[in-house]
């Protein structure tokens, strides 16, 4: 990993040889390129960690940093942490989150932005550190690493939030509203739609091995992930499509649109899913699928059968009297109507000559402060927050069995309780994958 010199615009310029002396002094995988005292903040501001400060990463870094102290910048790209450095020149930095966790404590709130690969683990230490979290969506990799986050947040009993940002949009507030009034009646057919992948899939690994970039550290980016060689075909945002980094369009917007369904109709965990698309390659998502997910019935609620599409598969608007419909969204179809949400920006609903003039009687949501702001809240009083673990961990592994039954092969029966399948056991690599040697912490 030989490169020019890494500019780090704070005390100058140190050279790649320097720093790794130094961070090899300091510990294995850290960076620490400057040195503070632990400090007091004021009483009314949290101490908030930033694991991946790109892309998503950065969008989170701002929207926290309006109100909060940021102590402690994370990322295995020196360019992105470069950036980040220079506008909060008093954190101090870090190439592996293990080593920030151990050593720095002053922390009282960690935001994850990572790939999802790497969710999990940073959630897990901070949980297990009694740090306040928020993590982006999907908030794990797999369905067993939803249930482990599950139950370390019911022990810590600290804030958490899942980044499904729209949850606390009011458009998505007000379609679940309608949903919970019954307005369009009891609930048994949803059907959900992206137009995700935006990214290759449906690819064969990359053939040969580029030079890893001199600012990338492309072990600690691995993390859990079996190693492969470097190819800028997975960094810095194709990674989505490939298996052993992300989740595919399921993964990364089955969280954002299924969201208003699932949380109005308290769906909780499927009994079985199947799912289908083209082309079938063992390391990289389809270019298009669909999916059937069947949800139990829940108290005097009927069972609930959920349709995915994506890739440029969508329901038939048919379905509600309509010529095409947006690039993404939902419908839901109740006995007395249906809803169609066109994510993320207003509900719909049909026929429209029953619903002309339609007025919510009452509300049951609060209006949120935003979805950062909710968590900040949160971290301070106790107040509640409403894409919390328990309930994200929930959404994600739902969304996720989708994917270990498309990599099965075959349709899945899914026990919630005891959280395996019962009629296959190809699935079983997908449901708990294995971690690389080294970054195991179950």
């Amino acid at each position: 990993m030989q490169g020019e010199p890494v500019h780090l615009a704070m005390n100058g310029v140190i050279s790649r040889r320097e720093f790794l002396r130094q961070s090899a002094s300091a510990g294995a995988g850290l960076l620490l390129l400057k040195s503070w005292g632990k400090g007091q903040s004021p009483n009314d501001k949290l101490n908030i960690a930033v694991i991946g400060v790109g892309g998503r990463g950065w969008d989170n870094l701002q929207a926290v940093a309006k109100t909060e102290n940021i102590v402690a910048l994370c990322d295995v790209d020196l360019n992105m942490l470069a950036r980040a450095a220079r506008e909060f020149p008093n954190a101090r930095l870090w190439v592996d989150y293990r080593r920030m966790f151990d050593r720095q404590k002053d922390i009282d709130a960690v935001v994850i932005s990572t790939p999802d690969h790497t969710h999990a683990l940073p959630t897990m230490l901070a949980l297990l550190h009694g740090k306040h979290v928020y993590c982006e969506k999907p908030l794990v990799h797999s369905p067993w690493e939803a249930r482990q986050v599950r139950e370390a947040a019911r022990k810590a009993k600290v804030a958490t939030q899942m980044g499904n940002q729209h949850h606390a949009s009011e458009p998505l507030r007000m379609a679940v509203e309608v949903l919970r009034s019954g307005a369009i009646g009891t609930v048994r057919e949803v059907h959900a739609w992206s137009d995700r992948p935006i990214w290759p899939q449906g690819i064969a690994r990359p053939t040969g091995e580029k030079p890893v970039p001199p600012h990338l550290f492309w072990d600690a980016w691995l993390g859990p992930a079996p190693y492969r060689p470097y190819h800028d075909g997975y960094h810095p945002f194709n990674w989505r499509g490939w298996w052993d980094f992300g989740t595919g369009a399921l993964g990364d917007m089955g969280c954002h649109i299924i969201d208003p369904a699932y949380w109005a109709l308290d769906l909780g965990l499927p009994t079985s899913v199947e799912m289908e698309g083209e082309p079938r390659m063992p390391e990289s998502g389809p270019k298009s699928s669909r999916a059937i997910f069947e949800f139990p019935a829940r108290g005097n609620r009927p069972p609930v059968k959920l349709y995915w599409y994506d890739g440029g598969l969508k329901p038939d608007p048919a379905l509600i009297g309509e010529k095409s419909l947006a690039p993404n969204g939902i419908i839901c179809i109740g006995d007395k109507g249906a809803l169609y949400f066109i994510h993320p920006y207003q509900y719909r609903l049909y026929p429209k000559e029953r619903f002309e003039g339609f007025t919510l009687k009452e509300r049951t949501l609060p209006v949120s402060p935003g979805h950062h702001e909710e968590w900040l809240r949160a971290c301070k009083t106790g107040s509640p927050t409403y894409s919390n673990f328990e309930y994200a961990t929930m959404l994600t592994e739902a969304v996720l069995l989708g994917n270990a039954a498309f990599r099965a092969g075959e349709k899945i029966y899914w026990d919630a309780k005891e959280g395996r399948v019962t009629n296959t056991r190809k699935a079983d690599e997908y449901i708990r994958r294995p971690y690389r040697k080294g970054w195991e912490w179950w």
